[in-house]
């Protein structure tokens, strides 16, 4: 499947969700679906979250 089929695949799909359940829900949905697409890239150790943490604290 080529990347323009498939934006054309989630497209249609995000356009049938809203119909269905509402923009707040789909908002919703992809929040939850982006959160647990990186806490699975942490869990799977893809992403140090230790260089993060040492990045951004103040110490």
């Amino acid at each position: 499947m080529s990347n323009t089929q498939f934006a054309i695949l989630m497209g249609l799909i995000l356009g049938i969700a809203w119909i269905a359940f509402g923009f707040a829900s789909i908002l919703l949905g992809i929040i939850l679906a982006i959160g647990g697409y990186f806490v699975g890239r942490i869990l799977d150790g893809q992403v140090d979250l230790q260089a993060y943490i040492r990045r951004y604290s103040r110490s």
